[in-house]
């Protein structure tokens, strides 16, 4: 069995340490914590998604943009705040 560049025995050992590091109690909830984070990551990524999506339209996104019909103002003279 490889996971990636970790044989077997280096993933016992790693287990092994955690396992001593945060005792048989606790590891059900971080195990149920580290789930509901990647959860929570996910849906984050799907709203975001989901947002762009909405926001550009597949119609929208091959047509040029629209001309506005106002005449453009010339751009103030800027203020002095002091003197």
């Amino acid at each position: 069995m490889n996971f990636g560049n970790l044989n077997f025995m280096e993933i016992l050992l790693i287990l092994v340490a955690v396992l001593l590091l945060f005792g048989a109690k606790r590891l059900p909830e971080i195990g149920a914590s580290f789930g509901k984070s990647i959860k929570a990551f996910k849906r984050g990524l799907n709203e975001a998604n989901d947002a762009i999506t909405e926001d550009r339209p597949a119609d929208r996104l091959n047509s040029p943009m629209p001309q506005s019909s106002a005449k453009e103002e010339e751009p103030a003279e800027p203020r002095r705040l002091m003197g």
